[in-house]
């Protein structure tokens, strides 16, 4: 009995241990303080270059320009050559005439389009070309098309030369079967003719 009750107060005390230690936090250890983030440098300069951007004109408002920019991207050239046309009519601004002077000459060089008039549109170009467009501060696109126009020009200049001259060598080609065929007929005819 006495192995009993010693087996009972050992079990007893193991029990108490047990829930004094269930009871007992746990001390857990400081957590380490932070260390400081190192200071980021960046290498940029300390003053900000100057943009050599043109400055658009406050007074100018692009949306029907550049909606008609966006119709021409999609071959929608009636909507588009209106959109510049209103450009035309509301804004009232030699760059604003320029630009949309441009964009509807430009159009006209488009086999697709229904206002397509290639002679019309060198006539044009040139008269645009006569206004001092370098001194304005125009639309970027509107730059675009300019250049294109003057592309437009040289090559329509380039196929004008090269008709004339096709021309003239066909002038040239025809005389010269004419010679070939009168030759034969005189050759053929005096061998034809000796006994």
């Amino acid at each position: 009995m006495l192995h009993r009750s010693l087996s009972r107060l050992g079990l007893g005390v193991v029990l108490v241990l047990v829930q004094a230690c269930a009871r007992t936090p746990v001390e857990q250890a400081p957590a380490p303080a932070p260390e400081a983030a190192p200071e980021i440098t960046l290498n940029l300069p300390s003053q900000q270059p100057e943009c050599k951007c043109p400055e658009q004109s406050a007074s100018s408002d692009y949306t029907f320009l550049e909606r008609g920019y966006g119709l021409l991207a999609v071959n929608e050239y009636d909507e588009a050559v209106e959109y510049f046309r209103r450009y035309l009519r509301l804004e009232s601004s030699a760059e604003a005439d320029w630009e949309a002077e441009v964009a509807i000459t430009f159009v006209m060089t488009l086999p697709d389009s229904p206002i397509f008039d290639p002679k019309e549109a060198r006539k044009r170009f040139r008269d645009l070309n006569d206004i001092d467009w370098q001194s304005m501060q125009l639309h970027e696109q509107t730059l675009l098309l300019r250049h294109s126009l003057e592309s437009f020009l040289i090559m329509s200049r380039r196929v004008k030369e090269l008709r004339e001259t096709n021309e003239a060598l066909q002038q040239d080609l025809e005389k010269r079967e004419e010679a070939i065929k009168r030759l034969r007929e005189l050759t053929l005819g005096q061998t034809g003719s000796a006994p």
